[in-house]
């Protein structure tokens, strides 16, 4: 009698998981995570619970793996948003540099940079050289890596800052886009000193310069050395202002003279 009790147990079949309340349970950890804003967990939930399941994870260890995959996928997509908002006019890399192209600049030097420290520390950064030699490329690449470590960045060129500086004056906005500029964490102001600023141009984009002093970094990209900033700024004391401003504690990077352009443009002539 009791053999067969034990028979008609193992034949007994395990209860069927009623589809209707499973569909509800999805329908609620759907919207749960929509209103939560968890779209990592919304979308990778069957497959992680399934792993669960296969590796008999503890309920803890399966809700410590949901909400780790979410926090990683938020911070990479905050990377992303940060790097879209800086505004770069292509993407550059500090790890696609030519260090061997240039030897005036090292991988110890950049890996430096790369270190937001300097960036919280408002600390300046000048880049100084002639035309192909990479003061773009490291600019680009610099903000790029900071703005990846977290921190706000805006990118410009010299004469785009100017531009839109003098239409916000015209259009009695300037004190609104000043600020705007100084809420920024890392100001990236390429070609600076590539045209010759009149008095009016100069005064506004000191103003940007002011409104960062100490609250702020700036990284230049200059083709012309500090001595010759005089021919972008007429007015010799905003002048010295300016460079007063941009080379306190500041990293000055001397790119050189040799264009990589140009090297690469004989080297193909030779082939």
């Amino acid at each position: 009698m009791s053999q067969s009790r034990t028979t008609t147990r193992k034949r007994v079949p395990s209860p069927r998981p009623d589809a209707g309340a499973q569909e509800a349970v999805d329908t609620v950890i759907d919207e749960a995570c929509r209103a939560l804003h968890l779209p990592t967990i919304r979308s990778r939930i069957e497959e992680m619970a399934a792993t669960a399941m296969r590796e008999r994870s503890s309920y803890k260890d399966f809700l410590a793996d949901l909400l780790e995959a979410e926090c990683a996928d938020r911070e990479e997509r905050r990377k992303i948003r940060l790097v879209r908002e800086a505004n770069f006019p292509r993407p550059k890399r500090l790890e696609d540099f030519k260090f061997e192209e240039n030897p005036n600049v090292t991988p110890e030097m950049v890996c430096t940079l790369a270190d937001p420290a300097w960036v919280t520390g408002r600390q300046p950064l000048c880049l100084i050289g002639d035309s192909g030699t990479g003061k773009s490329h490291l600019l680009i690449g610099i903000g790029t890596a900071i703005a990846e470590a977290g921190l706000r960045v805006r990118y410009t060129t010299t004469v785009n800052l100017v531009n839109e500086l003098a239409e916000a004056a015209d259009e009695k906005k300037l004190a609104r886009t000043i600020a705007r500029y100084g809420r920024v964490d890392l100001l990236c102001l390429d070609e600076f000193g590539y045209l010759d600023l009149d008095k009016t141009s100069a005064k506004l984009l000191f103003q940007i310069f002011t409104e960062r002093e100490e609250r702020g970094s700036i990284a230049i990209a200059s083709n012309a050395p500090f001595s010759e900033w005089k021919q972008t700024f007429t007015d010799p004391r905003l002048c010295t202002a300016i460079v007063d401003r941009v080379t306190f504690n500041a990293h000055i990077i001397e790119t050189g003279t040799d264009s990589y352009r140009l090297a690469q443009t004989q080297k193909k002539r030779k082939r």
